[in-house]
């Protein structure tokens, strides 16, 4: 029923008639009783009664004595698709298409808006990928952010009223005539409280629960039905529609997002230029919210964004960061950000709106995540391999072997160069044809994931068409293994700076200049728990090749050092001028190895926050702590070493195999003698 077109002699009995419906629905579905404040942490808050909670079961036996209501529906949506499909193809084959472009756009919005939430919040996120869509299309789809058909005011009066206990007119000192927008879940109008505050009032539309309930049964049933036909298939997509279902009904409940926004805004609202705004409790209800009102403009509305001199681009990197915390740091994410949920303020910060759909990723796999990327940089495929069995993509029973070579393929072509110009999107896209393939199973909450990250590289393209998400995550992953004590972490830093026994320096050097860029970088805390590992058992892997890297490093130094002294006497005294030479050739390995330590040290000052008193400070205690000593024996004593064995040549070997035989013949090939360090 189109809500606009009844009248206001019928809605009261409309109204009736849908709170009936909706009662019988809650009870159905299991709603939670006798709860009167759920904990959690400094966020807790009130909970009605009677909110609802999704049970598939509850819903399944519910619809499975409702056949009539079913199959209507599903003619109904299969019919509505069909006809729009077809339309394309004679459009086609006429010749037609981009005559009938935006005639299509808008059939194809209305069909979307009429076939209720489910289906709009589909075309919200194809709204924000100007890589699959036309500009046509996608200006058409942004107008199912906000810009819903709006139900009676009368409904959204009696719900306030029966949510709060009093009229609009008793607790709004204003409130808007109209709502100033609609969306899939409810409408919005501009109030403002008798203390003087101006407010969102946010409305929950009618029959929600119901309409909602029916949809995700009809696709939970399709996706039973393709779990059991469809043997290629292993996603498990009932998991999938059972997320989305707990996800969407929780959005349904008005309380949980007023909880889930100040859990946000306690992890996330420190960042810099993110804002997160304010719930009014006393004025909040299952079905009404009130929270602080917001003047802000569109990301993707990018004249309006330039007029007001905000930097769009900034902030989308904002949003990266914040999205990077999100998934990788606490796990509590938004799993919603259509452009409709991110605004830029006045003031040049990233608004967050919506927090209806949020959810989490728990520690394993947040670390897993992480190691994963550092397996992918280094190109790691038996690893990456094994981390998809750890994120529950393949069960620990699975051959792997046919797997490493087919992951190879995928990211070998995609990364090219460096990960950072890594396409999030189509990656992602190259992924889904190899899971195919192969006996992967997607985990319900990847599916959230990607829709999250997918969505904002959608807005991110919109704004730069060459942005990389990946190229902005880096820093951020960089600084992760740099300064996380996480076990995992640390045998992902050991794995990326180490390989075949030898030191990457490059490595080093890369993390340390991508981590700086990272906003909450501290270079204080990364040398204090650098020593602090270097120092612990754990660090003795990295003792034994450092002690060998500055032996190597300082015999080069001295031997240079010396021959230019050598040379610059002699010059001094009169003697014939040689040609001062190096020891080694600019491009050799131990040279190399120098201009790494030295941009890795020049790096490590210009880091934001570095200080060389407070570094020298460190020395005295590291002085005395038994591993620095025995470090330093060891460097001393592989130095004398070499020097002993540098003599040794020097005198047991004669000029003549030493710089030819006097016959005219090269000079003998001989092992230079070499002493073990000592452990």
């Amino acid at each position: 029923m189109n809500m606009e077109t009844i009248s206001s002699t019928t809605q009261r009995e409309y109204l009736n008639s849908h709170n009936k419906k909706l009662d019988t629905l809650e009870i159905e579905a299991t709603p939670v009783t006798n709860i009167d404040m759920v904990k959690s942490q400094d966020y807790s808050k009130p909970v009605e009664s009677n909110a609802l909670r999704y049970d598939p079961e509850a819903i399944t036996a519910l619809y499975s004595k409702r056949p009539l209501p079913v199959w209507k529906r599903r003619i109904s949506v299969l019919w509505t698709f069909l006809s729009f499909a077809f339309s394309l193809w004679l459009d086609k084959i006429t010749g037609n298409a981009t005559k009938n472009e935006p005639k299509r756009a808008i059939r194809l919005r209305e069909i979307l808006t009429n076939l209720g939430p489910a289906f709009i919040k589909v075309g919200q996120a194809l709204s924000t990928r100007p890589d699959l869509a036309s500009p046509t299309y996608l200006e058409e789809l942004t107008k199912l952010q906000d810009q819903l058909p709006p139900f009676p005011n009368e409904l959204a009066y009696r719900f306030i009223e029966e949510e709060l206990g009093f009229r609009p007119e008793e607790i709004y000192a204003e409130l808007t005539p109209n709502p100033i927008a609609a969306a899939s879940l409810g409408q919005v109008y501009k109030g403002k409280l008798k203390t003087g505050e101006p407010v969102a009032v946010k409305v929950q539309r009618p029959g929600l629960a119901e309409n909602i309930a029916l949809d995700i049964y009809i696709l939970r049933t399709l996706a039973i039905w393709a779990h059991k036909s469809i043997k290629r298939l292993r996603s498990d997509l009932v998991a999938i529609m059972d997320e989305f279902g707990t996800r969407i009904f929780e959005e349904m409940d008005y309380t949980q997002e007023g909880r889930n926004a100040e859990k946000f805004k306690q992890l996330y609202g420190h960042l810099p230029d993110i804002y997160v705004p304010k719930i009014y409790w006393q004025y909040t209800g299952r079905r009404v919210l009130t929270m602080e009102w917001i003047t802000g403009t569109k990301l993707t509305n990018l004249e309006a964004v330039k007029a007001k001199n905000i930097d769009a681009k900034y902030l989308i990197e904002i949003g990266v960061q914040c999205s990077l915390r999100q998934l990788l740091e606490h796990g509590f994410f938004h799993a919603d950000p259509h452009p409709g949920n991110l605004l830029a303020s006045p003031e040049g910060k990233l608004v967050y709106l919506d927090f209806g759909m949020m959810s989490e990723v728990k520690p394993y796999q947040r670390y897993g995540l992480l190691e994963a990327v550092v397996h992918l940089v280094n190109r790691d495929f038996e690893a990456l391999a094994q981390d998809y069995i750890k994120l529950e993509f393949l069960t620990p029973d699975t051959d792997v072997t046919p797997i490493i070579p087919a992951l190879a393929g995928v990211f070998n072509n995609a990364l090219g160069a460096s990960v950072a110009e890594l396409n999030f999107k189509s990656i992602t896209d190259q992924l889904s044809a190899l899971m195919y393939e192969y006996p992967f199973t997607v985990p319900a909450y990847y599916a959230l994931i990607i829709r999250s990250l997918v969505t904002l590289e959608g807005i991110a393209i919109n704004v730069e068409p060459n942005f990389k998400v990946l190229s902005k995550a880096y820093p951020y992953v960089a600084k992760r293994l740099l300064t996380d004590p996480a076990p995992e972490l640390r045998t992902s830093l050991k794995d990326l700076l180490f390989k075949d026994g030898d030191f990457r320096w490059n490595r080093l050097e890369n993390l340390l200049r991508n981590a700086s860029n990272s906003d909450d970088y501290d270079i204080s805390k990364v040398l204090d728990q650098a020593l602090d590992f270097l120092l612990s058992e754990r660090g003795d892997f990295i003792r034994v090749r450092l002690v060998e890297e500055l032996i190597n490093s300082l015999d080069l130094a001295s031997r240079n050092t010396f021959s230019n002294v050598r040379n610059r006497v002699g010059e001094l005294l009169g003697m014939k001028e040689e040609k001062p030479t190096r020891i080694t050739s600019k491009n050799s390995p131990e040279e190399k190895r120098v201009e790494h330590i030295q941009r890795i040290w020049q790096i490590i000052q210009d880091t934001p926050g570095f200080d060389a008193m407070q570094l020298a400070q460190l020395v005295p205690n590291l002085l005395v702590k038994p591993e620095m000593q025995k470090m330093g024996q060891e460097v001393a004593s592989g130095l004398t070493q070499r020097a002993i064995a540098r003599l040794i040549r020097q005198v047991l070997l004669s000029p003549e195999n030493s710089n030819g035989n006097g016959n005219g013949h090269q000079p003998d090939t001989k092992p230079q003698l070499s002493l073990p360090i000592p452990r």
